[in-house]
Formats: structure tokens, C-alpha cells, sequence
């Protein structure tokens, strides 16, 4: 049977469209959607034309977290069968989070629980301002433990000591505050508008240096600074200064045009300009 809980859709000019597609539940997640993801995210991560990903809910809510049946379940799972489940979820989380691509999340309704996790993971969130956003999983006795790591880096410790532990809601101004989300939008047309704003940066820019930038912030990212460290990362601007994407990107630059990779969005991901 077709899985259809998770749509992918690709243009020409390189951006994947993932779309959490169970409308009918608020995009609430179980094992069928969660293999989906992880299968999806797989697909993009070897797609050399994918230079960006945006993820979004269908319907009103971008994702109400675990869905109710699922957890139903996993209540009757044994220890094992309960840490295959979350071990699971987790590989999900990590290969959205370390996704050599820009990710953007569009967050419209409702992002609760899980749905913060998928949020947290990405590099780049718009969200409307009326969404509503909880880590409620204290709520029903759970915690939130996958998403822990990456909820933690996009809202800091401090803050993360009231929002898990009271598992209360708020809005995308808050979520604003908390650095959870990067642009708000008041409308469906206004979102679409920043959308196309960032994903126009996209297209312009060197496909190649892109994926190595992002890169960097996986292997640099709270790592103490060191003689190993810098001296890997002049090693990196040594070796990308002399691709061809680097060198064509300078050239148009010294010579007041567009890049080729620009005008063969075909080839976006090919390191051949």
C-alpha cells in the first residue's frame, strides 16, 4: 500500500516540497508518517538537484505532535519494543536536523509536542503569528526526549526549563521571542511572499557552497575553538576556493554578471560551472 501520510513534490529549479498530508488528525505523526519522513529525508540528502527543502502541515495545522492511536499502542509495548519506537523517532529528527540542504519550516495552526521537534530541526522557520505552540507532553505524563536536543539548541536551556516542565501553551510572537521562529506572517499570502524572499536568496546562491556552509555549523557547532579546528577550516576555504562553482562565482562577480549556476538551475547541484 501506497504511504501517503507524507507528500514530496520537486520543481526544476531544485526546491523540494515535503508536506505532512494526515489533514484529518492535525498532521499528528505515527509510524507510517515518521518512516515516510525518514525515507524522504533520505531521497533529498543523496538528490545532488535538491537545494532546498520546505516542510509544511496541509490543512489548518503544520503538526499536533504523536498521534493518539499510536501512543494508544505504544502503551501496551514492552521496554524493547518502546525503545526500538523512540530510537526510531530519533533517527527520523537527526536526518531532518543534519539534512545537507537549507530546510524551511512553514508553520501555520498548531505546533505542538513533536511538531516543535520538526520545527527545532530545521535551519529556517516562518510561522504565522497565531500559531500555537507547546511542548504539552508533561501533560499526559511523557516528556519531551528525541526532540530534546535540537528543541534545546533553538530556544536555549533557560527557556527550556519553563516551557518543558509546564508544558503550557503560546503564540508565534513568543515563539518569535524564543528564537523557535525567524519570520512572522499575519496571512497565507504573506507567508508565501517570505517564502519566496528566502527561497530567491536560494537560487541565486552557489548550490556547492550552500551545502558546505551548512557544513560547517554541523561540525563546528558547540565544539570549543582549537589549532584542529582551525586548521580544518582553512583546509576548507583552500579546497572549495578551487572548484569550478567558486571559481565561475568569482569570475561573474569580478565581471558584473549572474553567475552561470543561476541560469542552469538543471544542473544546480552539479559542482560543473
Amino acid at each position: 500500500m501506497t504511504n501517503t501520510t507524507v507528500l514530496l513534490d520537486q520543481d526544476d529549479d531544485g526546491i523540494a516540497w515535503v508536506t505532512l498530508n494526515r489533514p484529518e488528525v492535525h498532521n499528528a505523526f505515527d509510524e507510517m508518517m515518521i518512516a515516510r519522513l525518514r525515507e524522504i529525508f533520505y531521497e533529498l540528502e543523496q538528490d545532488n538537484h535538491c537545494r532546498a527543502v520546505v516542510l509544511r502541515g496541509a490543512g489548518k495545522s503544520f503538526s499536533a505532535g504523536a498521534d493518539l492511536d499510536w501512543m494508544k499502542r505504544a502503551a501496551d509495548f514492552s521496554h524493547n519494543q518502546n525503545l526500538a519506537d523512540a530510537e526510531y523517532l530519533a533517527a527520523m529528527l537527526n536526518s531532518l536536523h543534519s539534512l545537507n540542504k537549507l530546510t524551511i519550516a512553514c508553520v501555520q495552526g498548531a505546533a505542538m509536542g513533536g511538531g516543535i521537534g520538526l520545527v527545532s530541526c530545521c535551519d529556517l522557520v516562518i510561522a504565522d503569528i497565531n500559531t500555537t505552540f507547546a511542548l504539552s507532553e508533561v501533560k499526559i505524563g511523557l516528556i519531551p526526549a528525541t526532540i530534546s536536543p535540537y528543541v534545546l539548541a533553538a530556544m536555549g536551556a533557560r527557556n527550556a526549563r519553563r516551557y518543558f516542565q509546564t508544558g503550557e501553551k503560546f503564540k508565534g510572537q513568543r515563539a518569535y521571542e524564543l528564537g523557535l521562529v525567524h519570520e512572522l506572517t499575519v496571512s497565507e499570502e504573506e507567508m508565501a511572499a517570505q517564502l519566496n524572499v528566502m527561497l530567491n536568496h536560494v537560487r541565486t546562491n552557489g548550490p556547492l557552497a550552500m551545502r558546505e556552509a551548512k557544513r560547517l555549523i554541523m561540525d563546528y557547532a558547540g565544539a570549543p575553538l582549537s589549532s584542529k579546528i582551525m586548521a580544518d577550516s582553512a583546509e576548507r576555504i583552500a579546497a572549495i576556493r578551487s572548484r569550478p562553482q567558486a571559481k565561475e562565482g568569482l569570475k561573474a562577480f569580478l565581471e558584473k554578471r549572474k553567475p552561470k549556476w543561476i541560469s542552469h538551475n538543471n544542473d544546480s547541484g552539479k559542482d560543473s560551472a
